[in-house]
């Protein structure tokens, strides 16, 4: 199971939001690309970037912090979500050297974009599913939708989507424990793996998904406990490769 380090963006910053509310946000760092280097140093072996002004604006709008995080680190795996609507996103994200590009809004609005996408560039393709109680979120999180996280994974499940990157809207930020169950059914009912997000806090986050890893969770994604020191990303990673031996 992947330890997937989160940097925010917001105004050229690193910064963590909770509940993805942009007027709750705490900067950690003035410069992206040393935070990333931070956790590169530290054993990552993906990293996970959110374009949270791009969620709001529907386009890019941190993609030169992006694309120089891609530049210094060149065989790092990358994965970039907010404000991906457009081919052209995609392509130039992929061109900067991202591994993934993360569809979210888009995909619960327009599935048949997912569909088409997974077709143009095979391999590339994250859906990201924000849900509030099994509800799925839009436009940054200030939307929430009358459909169901597992119902829409599960339009997805033939199309050639990468993975899942699901959050659990009411954990994210608020350390409270990430939403196991809520993850590993997820990943069970669409056949798709799913990458954990919101909530992980501590190592016994990281243990009880890695305990349900089998039920098609990938990896976890961690932000603030990684800032604020209640967990270790080398000490994590370690942890979950023993797992697997």
């Amino acid at each position: 199971m992947l330890i997937i380090p989160a940097i925010d963006l917001k105004d050229g910053k690193c910064v963590r939001l909770r509940q993805g509310r942009m007027d709750d946000s705490t900067v950690f760092s003035e410069n992206p690309v040393d935070v990333a280097a931070r956790w590169v140093d530290a054993g990552a072996r993906r990293l996970h970037l959110v374009d949270l002004n791009g969620a709001f604006a529907g386009e890019p709008v941190n993609g030169e912090i992006v694309n120089a995080i891609a530049k210094r680190f060149p065989d790092l795996p990358i994965q970039i979500g907010g404000g991906i609507r457009s081919a052209e996103t995609i392509e130039a994200y992929l061109k900067a050297g991202v591994q993934w590009v993360i569809i979210g809004t888009k995909a619960v609005k327009e599935p048949e974009f997912v569909t088409g996408m997974c077709k143009r560039f095979p391999g590339h393709i994250i859906v990201g599913l924000d849900a509030k109680d099994g509800l799925v979120a839009t436009d940054g999180w200030a939307e929430v939708s009358e459909v169901k996280a597992t119902d829409l994974a599960s339009q997805f499940a033939n199309d050639g989507v990468d993975s899942i990157v699901y959050t659990d809207i009411s954990r994210d930020g608020m350390m409270q424990g990430v939403n196991v169950e809520q993850t590993a059914h997820l990943a069970e009912s669409c056949g798709i793996p799913v990458i954990a997000s919101g909530g992980v806090t501590n190592m016994d986050d990281i243990q009880r998904l890695s305990a349900e890893a089998d039920r098609g969770i990938l990896g976890a994604i961690t932000g603030r406990a990684i800032y604020e020191g209640t967990l270790d990303v080398a000490e994590a990673q370690a942890w979950c490769d023993q797992q697997e031996k």
